[in-house]
């Protein structure tokens, strides 16, 4: 890490306001809707049932991400594993694990 701002405008990066990429964006969806009202959102609902009920998705979504994939189905297997990714960021946030030490560790596995 540097010790000071690298940016002209006396930031830390010139990359401040770059979006965040998008399995972020999608957890700071989630994370916003933990609180809605379980009757208008199905996050709400998810977080409302339980971290159990969160898991069960995430096994169940699994199942039709390796389904999809054995018979060759590429749109299915898109539509699942969003689904799979989704209902996997639920249940990070639920069991209070952040999705950047995920990251990490995916990081640290890479070399």
């Amino acid at each position: 890490m540097p010790n000071g701002p690298t940016c002209h405008l006396g930031t830390r990066s010139c990359f401040a306001d770059a979006p965040a990429p998008l399995l972020q964006q999608l957890n700071n969806v989630i994370a916003s809707r933990k609180d809605a009202d379980p009757q208008s959102s199905y996050t709400a609902k998810l977080f409302n049932a339980g971290v159990k009920r969160a898991a069960q998705k995430v096994g169940e979504e699994g199942v039709e991400v390796a389904l999809a994939a054995a018979v060759k189905d590429s749109d299915e297997l898109h539509n699942e594993s969003a689904d799979l990714l989704y209902h996997l960021l639920v249940v990070l946030q639920a069991s209070d694990t952040d999705l950047e030490a995920v990251l990490k560790v995916l990081q640290q596995r890479q070399g």
